[in-house]
């Protein structure tokens, strides 16, 4: 199995190859200016997070929206790439009114084969100023927090997901679970 997590300048991007790593799957750093055709051999995609502002640096994302249209992977955004997946299909992206920064409580509303066997309710690290605002109606929330309603969401069709929060620091509880479930949605 081989993961590429796209580099999207964010703090934490070798923690969430670590994760994978520690995993036992082929996992491999691209930076998000990679042409798309060299994601051709994934089996699925982390878009990490990152220090762009979406709503005032979008450019700064490279390729990615690319990534996501020319290929069929499952997808997992984090933070500044859960905030594109949201863009790239219309949705709306703005600042928090009450910007998260450490540790919030997630409630989880719904299921999603990202949390299988994952409670109701974790603490997850945050660390963001801008966050979803609005999903198109192909999206379903699954996760909030008190002060951001769309922590996480999925496609109501294809493999993709995204959460607000860290689960690649170990602040986040059931972070390496999220990861371990990803990569059953990319064996299927």
């Amino acid at each position: 199995m081989q993961i590429y997590v796209i580099d999207n300048g964010g703090q934490w991007t070798h923690r969430e190859y670590r994760v994978l790593r520690d995993l036992g799957v082929e996992v491999s750093i691209i930076p998000n200016t990679s042409p798309s055709e060299s994601l051709n051999n994934a089996d699925g995609i982390v878009l990490s997070g990152g220090a762009p502002s979406i709503v005032s640096e979008l450019p700064k994302l490279g390729n990615v929206k690319s990534y996501i249209e020319d290929h069929n992977f499952p997808v997992f955004g984090i933070c500044v790439g859960a905030q594109f997946i949201a863009l790239n299909f219309g949705g709306k992206v703005g600042p928090g009114v009450h910007p998260e920064f450490g540790k919030a409580e997630i409630s989880f509303s719904g299921r999603s084969p990202l949390i299988d066997g994952i409670g109701d309710r974790i603490i997850a690290w945050e660390n963001h100023n801008d966050e979803v605002k609005e999903l198109p109606d192909c999206f379903t929330v699954f996760g909030s927090s008190k002060t951001c309603k769309i922590q996480a969401f999925q496609h109501n069709s294809k493999p993709i997901y995204g959460v607000q929060f860290h689960p690649e620091v170990q602040n986040t509880q059931y972070g390496t679970e999220m990861f371990e479930n990803f990569l059953k949605i990319c064996r299927t």
